[in-house]
């Protein structure tokens, strides 16, 4: 081949963009986001992060059980139109995904939950804030997300009336949806966080001095911008101490299902619980009056060893039938989970590590990136399934799938049931 043939053949791009745009440009995955976030943050935020309690058997088993299942596609299906969208309690989002609760987000980029919260209601998709977060119920009830799906998630404090006065403020706020979390009496044991030494927000140690030079621009945000604070409780006694022990000894382990009928009466707008919750503690909530339940395990950071949420969706929705939302978070990675989820029986499931890695790499526009990129894998999951539409992959639901989960134990005659799975 003469050398004018060859150099035809050769293209030759330069770079454009910034270097984050670079960087995100190379992102074609939720890992390859998980390694960008771990190059910008200090180790013991990454670590924070990531972890999870004990030895994270539950955090391993999370996405493993969305990746047990095979797909059994149908042959010869029309897909050229897929509609991704979905309705769930009276609203429609644009797939069936959501932003899953998360605390101290300002910690892992400046912009915190308002800069995810944009991304979710620019892409359709409803955002929960935590009662840990580090913007207000109010402050994200102006500007931009005004009009955003936009839910609270309240943890249940020993000061009852701070609890009741959080439900009010979310009401008066304009949130439609209201979670209670429901698996977190105590802390999780977090080895990482231990080892680390890691605290909220993160201090300034000799160790953490040596990595300025590695991490300048996190550490200069961070130095830039308002001191952290738990926005929603900050004036409360206790609220403001540093180490995730002291923060956990807020929460009050005393809650039980007569709290739960307190918080339903005086809350209007749809109730979910959120947890671990087992078939049986579903119908229980469902005749109590909750209109739904978010299976989650906190991503693997509180009990370890509990069973993957995943594992859960088919025997709770066999539990209670077809007009009871179900939410799943913890282990989705790939839109191939999404419709995994939907084909069990969910209605909607959402992320909460994947957007604080998208964040920590590239800040509001690397969350409205991992949208996009889940989402896409989501619209092409289904095209490969050979359905055209969120309600046919519901509708064919296990039909699709070659696995069917182990049930859990459901409770026995006599035993009082809890807000967590029963455990040998």
């Amino acid at each position: 081949m003469k050398l004018t043939q060859a150099l035809r053949l050769v293209s030759v791009k330069l770079p454009t963009g910034s270097s984050v745009e670079r960087a995100m440009s190379r992102c074609h995955t939720v890992e390859d986001l998980r390694q960008l976030a771990a190059r910008r943050l200090p180790l013991p935020v990454m670590e924070y992060i990531d972890g999870g309690a004990d030895g994270e058997l539950s955090l391993a088993n999370n996405s493993a059980a969305f990746e047990r299942h095979r797909f059994i596609p149908v042959a010869l299906a029309d897909v050229s139109t897929t509609d991704t969208s979905t309705g769930f309690l009276g609203r429609r989002a644009a797939a069936p995904l959501g932003f899953a609760p998360t605390g101290y987000t300002r910690m892992v980029r400046t912009e915190g939950e308002p800069a995810v919260a944009r991304a979710a209601a620019a892409a359709g998709l409803p955002y929960v804030l935590s009662t840990m977060a580090t913007t207000s119920l109010e402050e994200l009830a102006t500007g931009p997300t005004a009009e955003a799906e936009r839910w609270f998630q309240l943890y249940v404090w020993k000061d009852r009336a701070r609890a009741h006065e959080l439900v009010r403020r979310a009401a008066a706020a304009g949130y439609r949806v209201l979670e209670i979390a429901v698996d977190t009496a105590v802390p999780g044991n977090r080895l990482r966080d231990i080892h680390n030494g890691f605290t909220i927000p993160p201090r300034l140690t000799p160790a953490s001095l040596l990595e300025i030079g590695t991490k300048p621009g996190y550490w200069m945000r961070m130095l830039r911008a308002p001191a952290l604070e738990f926005a929603n409780v900050s004036d409360s006694a206790g609220s403001n101490a540093l180490t995730i022990e002291n923060i956990g000894s807020q929460f009050d382990p005393g809650v039980t299902w007569s709290d739960l009928a307190e918080l339903r009466a005086i809350w209007d707008g749809d109730l979910l619980l959120k947890g671990p919750i087992s078939p049986a503690d579903a119908v229980l909530a469902r005749d109590l009056g909750v209109d739904g339940v978010h299976l989650s395990n906190h991503g693997g950071r509180q009990l370890d060893r509990t069973i993957a949420p995943a594992d859960l969706i088919n025997p709770v929705r066999r539990a209670v039938g077809d007009d009871f939302a179900i939410v799943v978070d913890s282990g989705i990675r790939h839109g191939a989970d999404i419709a995994t989820a939907i084909a069990l029986g969910a209605d909607l499931a959402m992320i909460g590590r994947p957007y604080l890695w998208a964040l920590a790499a590239a800040g509001e526009p690397g969350v409205a990136y991992l949208a996009d990129l889940l989402v896409g894998q989501f619209r092409r999951t289904m095209q490969l399934l050979g359905v055209a539409s969120v309600d046919e992959l519901r509708r064919r639901g296990m039909q699709l799938l070659d696995e069917e989960p182990v049930l859990p134990r459901p409770h026995t005659p006599g035993e009082i049931p809890g807000l967590l799975l029963p455990q040998a």
